[in-house]
């Protein structure tokens, strides 16, 4: 099982970071170097010296230039004999034991192309969580990656957040856990997918141009399957480019590091990296 992170931003990856390694599902932490900052550089670097998991990867076209660079790394995740976990950088909070659930869930279930755990601030899953009333807001949240409120609204988003943030303090959330949900021929934001290596193999990891649209939608329509979200485990997702000014300005990841060290406080090798 290998975790993948296309990288990275500092100041949100650092809370990722150690939830990753604290899990003994992860045989390999796999960090993207998709970015030209060199601080951001150095610190992953750093961080990569503390765990033989971490493996850095570079660009393998040697061309870095923000989204539209990831989809090459692709090409290096296409081992037929692993299943491959990608979290966005920005991927806060993960529920506890998160990877034998969605590894045992896709391994159980081999007919979807990719698998997507519930997410929060997502769009798509807002909806199902609205569609299921798990989550009340007055207005219609579609069943689009775009949707005004679900991926647009930076104050939008900082409701969701307040919400769940509360349900993992009062450990409540699990009570909006909701199932499973396939999808196809619809895109969505792949904050977190998992895949298995042979899938990816039978095209080499060849993936063209805007990753989230060929992933989410075109290849899996070439290939006549579905996509689902496996509601039934969770993370967080903070923000889109859309909501992350006002977010950062907002003080939420102050409340997500507490909630991620009352999550993880007993795991000995979160504590040891954190």
């Amino acid at each position: 099982v290998v975790c993948l992170t296309p990288a990275g931003r500092r100041r949100y990856i650092q809370y990722l970071i150690p939830q990753v390694l604290s899990s003994d599902v992860v045989d390999r932490y796999d960090i993207w170097l998709n970015t030209n900052d060199k601080l951001d550089i150095e610190f992953i670097r750093k961080v990569a010296r503390l765990s033989g998991k971490i493996r850095i990867v570079d660009q393998p076209d040697g061309k870095v230039t923000g989204n539209r660079s990831i989809n090459a790394f692709f090409r290096n995740a296409t081992d037929p004999d692993t299943i491959y976990v990608r979290l966005d950088d920005d991927i806060i909070w993960i529920e506890p034991g998160f990877f034998e659930k969605i590894v045992q869930f896709r391994i159980e279930n081999p007919q979807f192309f990719v698998v997507s755990p519930l997410v929060i601030n997502n769009a798509l899953c807002t909806h199902i969580l609205q569609s299921e009333d798990k989550f009340y807001y007055p207005d219609y949240i579609t069943a689009s990656c775009f949707d005004k409120n679900g991926w647009k609204d930076g104050k939008f988003a900082l409701k969701l957040h307040t919400w769940f943030v509360s349900k993992v303090k009062n450990k409540s959330y699990s009570n909006i856990k909701c199932g499973i949900r396939p999808i196809a021929l619809n895109r969505f934001s792949i904050n977190a997918i998992c895949w298995f290596g042979a899938a990816f193999k039978e095209f080499n990891g060849i993936v063209l141009d805007d990753e989230e649209e060929y992933l989410s939608v075109k290849k899996p329509g070439q290939t006549g399957k579905m996509n689902c979200f496996y509601c039934d485990t969770i993370v967080s997702h903070f923000a889109f480019y859309t909501q992350r000014v006002f977010l950062d300005k907002s003080g939420i990841l102050s409340n997500y590091q507490e909630i991620i060290n009352m999550t993880y406080s007993d795991n000995e090798e979160f504590n040891r990296i954190s």
